[in-house]
């Protein structure tokens, strides 16, 4: 019959193994988890972009500022919610806007009204999703900056790299 002492150091050694084990082995996991997403998002980009102007579209309100064209930019900034986990894609877009009130009129300096911001595209189990949503006035690097007590850079991807 093995001695108490001995199941609780065996115990004690068990869990000692598996602390120092799993911290590699979770940081490998969501390197490969991120890879797969990354390679996702490219394939995926097209109909991102479309469902996202879609989206921006369908939330526009009557006589009040809203997007006439939207240019994305091509780098990428992938990010990491601290306390969920969740990925997600800041895209830099240029937003033209044009009052709603310039509408009736028929006049408008779209020029005057480009906007920068940031588009966001969500990782949701093995696809991309948006809502259409954007963070305005904000480069992605700034909008990470912004909110670096909720976010964690994962990868920066110039338009080059893919």
């Amino acid at each position: 019959m093995p001695q108490p002492w001995m199941i609780l150091l065996f115990v004690g050694a068990v869990i000692a193994l598996v602390a120092i084990v799993w911290r590699p082995l979770w940081a490998s996991v969501r390197e490969s988890r991120f890879a797969r997403a990354r390679k996702s998002f490219h394939i995926q980009r097209e109909r991102l972009e479309i469902k996202f102007l879609q989206l921006a579209a369908a939330k526009a309100k009557p006589n009040s500022p809203h997007w006439t064209d939207c240019e994305f930019d091509d780098d990428v900034a992938y990010v990491r919610n601290r306390s969920t986990g969740e990925l997600s894609a800041f895209v830099a877009v240029t937003l033209a806007c044009q009052d709603g009130n310039d509408l009736i009129s028929g006049v408008g300096d779209l020029i005057g009204n480009l906007q920068a911001g940031t588009a966001i595209f969500r990782f949701d189990q093995d696809h991309w999703e948006t809502d259409g949503q954007a963070i305005l006035n904000l480069s992605p690097a700034e909008a990470i900056r912004f909110y670096q007590s909720d976010l964690e850079m994962v990868d920066q991807e110039p338009a080059g790299r893919r």
